[in-house]
């Protein structure tokens, strides 16, 4: 006896050649299609758009919400998603080139500090080795010339500074003499200098009484014992 199997075999996914056949293919797909999308929409609330057109150009659509709402839904998804997609791939080209001329410019870099000081210079030709010597000759006379600027600038410095200190020096040199003709005053008797002032004022009262009598005055200087005994009578 011959074992029969049960159910339906596996069809051979391809074009159905025979017209009447295909459109009873795709009538009863197409409603299980549309069954399918309606038990998605439902079962898992999903938004959930079906479009589809026969051979014929015939249009069939299934839709839980507003169809062309789903449609722009669509279009603004995928659109976000190209753009956003094509804005990190952008972007990480762009870092990867720089990325790139960084570490070229760092590794320049470190081989020219140390041909400066002496290393590796086995890798360079005459040509490259001429053209270190000028750039550290140039760079020698740069630091020279600064060198002697800033030293004349300490010199210019210290030349204000011995003036100011000269006439500080001046300063206190005329206040110390000041002070000692003060302390040489302060030594003199006390009354004295009254003393002095009624000798001198006695003598040029006495002269202009003796021209005026006719007293002949052959002196300048008037008679000392007159100048004293006119201080007696004033005393």
């Amino acid at each position: 006896m011959e074992d029969r199997k049960m159910g339906r075999g596996k069809i051979e996914i391809k074009r159905i050649e025979n017209n009447t056949n295909r459109q009873v293919t795709f009538c009863k797909r197409r409603n299980g299609l549309l069954k399918k999308a309606y038990e998605l929409s439902v079962l898992c609330e999903a938004e959930v758009a079906l479009i589809v057109f026969s051979s014929r150009g015939r249009v069939y659509e299934y839709s839980n919400s507003n169809i062309n709402n789903t449609i722009d839904r669509y279009k603004k998804a995928t659109s976000d998603a190209a753009s956003t997609y094509t804005t990190q791939e952008i972007n990480t080209q762009f870092y990867q080139q720089e990325s790139k001329k960084l570490r070229q410019q760092i590794q320049m870099i470190q081989n020219t500090n140390r041909h400066l000081v002496g290393d590796g210079l086995s890798s360079l030709n005459v040509k490259e080795l001429k053209q270190l010597e000028n750039r550290l000759e140039r760079g020698i006379s740069r630091i020279r010339s600064k060198k002697h600027e800033m030293i004349l600038a300490e010199i210019e410095a210290l030349q204000k500074r011995e003036i100011q200190l000269e006439q500080e020096n001046a300063c206190l040199r005329g206040k110390i003499t000041e002070n000692d003709r003060l302390q040489q005053l302060s030594m003199v008797p006390p009354g004295q200098d009254h003393y002095n002032e009624m000798h001198a004022y006695f003598a040029r009262n006495l002269l202009q009484l003796n021209m005026i009598e006719g007293v002949p005055v052959f002196s300048p200087n008037v008679d000392k014992k007159s100048l004293q005994l006119g201080l007696d009578l004033l005393g």
